[in-house]
């Protein structure tokens, strides 16, 4: 139904007013579609939902003001990159760039097989609602509800695979900057051009990685849901204040700042 369509529904251009039988009738029928699944449910996906998209924001704005992991990592590599250039052996920074490679490679494949596990459960959902209401604490208000469940865990790792994926092929390119690095006697100029664009190309690969991951962790948050609304809303939040705490003010972070700050060095902890 197109736009001017749905305003008929509600407006009646015969007298130019508004039909408030029509409106009602559609609400009752959008109430329908959703009743298969309590209002709690509902507003615990509205939280999950607003958990992950306001985080992703907030992060991507905070750090533009506040020290982070992804901003501070940023810096490291740029003496790293520096300290290259000057090395006339660069096997062991090309080698390093592929170690990194391999480690969201490894990710990419095992959210495939989590993806054909999920599409598995969910072709297989006679079979699996049955036994899992036999366990305690697990609520299934509906085989809709259940299967929605499912596809969003789909979506969930769906998203982190693509992430993933381009976060490897962003490494790929990396490796052939790194192959195609200057000199040391090459123009000042040409120097800092590479190493500004090279950071720039390993930065969108480290975050499209960190999407990933965070993908991964608001997934496990959705198990909460099979529980309890309650429970997937506490799981949610946990999570945000998990990834909050490690990218603003984890020990990693304040390590990451003493390696390039040798003059204002931050309190380091084991609590990570």
């Amino acid at each position: 139904m197109n736009l001017i369509n749905k305003i008929r529904l509600y407006y009646n251009p015969k007298h130019g007013t508004f039909n408030p039988r029509n409106a009602t009738a559609r609400f009752d029928n959008i109430a329908m579609t959703l009743s298969f699944m309590p209002l709690l449910d509902w507003i615990a996906f509205i939280w999950f939902l607003a958990s992950w998209i306001g985080y992703t924001y907030f992060a991507r704005y905070k750090q533009k003001s506040t020290s982070t992991i992804a901003n501070q990592l940023e810096g490291n590599r740029v003496e790293w990159l520096e300290r290259m250039l000057k090395r006339e052996m660069r096997m062991p920074d090309i080698s390093s760039i592929g170690i990194l490679q391999r480690n969201v490679t490894f990710f990419a494949s095992t959210t495939i097989f989590i993806i054909a596990g999920l599409l598995t459960v969910l072709g297989s959902t006679d079979k699996a609602i049955p036994l899992l209401e036999a366990l305690p604490w697990i609520e299934i208000d509906s085989r809709a509800a259940w299967e929605l469940k499912i596809l969003i865990l789909v979506i969930s790792f769906a998203y982190a695979f693509f992430k993933f994926t381009w976060s490897m092929r962003q490494y790929n390119f990396a490796i052939v900057l790194f192959g195609s690095a200057p000199d040391l006697d090459d123009p000042l100029k040409d120097r800092e051009n590479y190493i500004k664009q090279t950071n720039w190309l390993l930065g969108r690969a480290s975050h499209s990685f960190n999407y990933g991951l965070r993908a991964y962790t608001f997934a496990l948050a959705t198990l909460g849901w099979f529980f309890n609304p309650i429970v997937f809303i506490i799981a949610s939040t946990i999570v945000v204040a998990v990834l909050y705490r490690r990218e603003f003010h984890s020990a990693t972070l304040a390590a990451l700042y003493n390696a390039s700050h040798h003059s204002n060095e931050k309190q380091l902890s084991d609590n990570g």
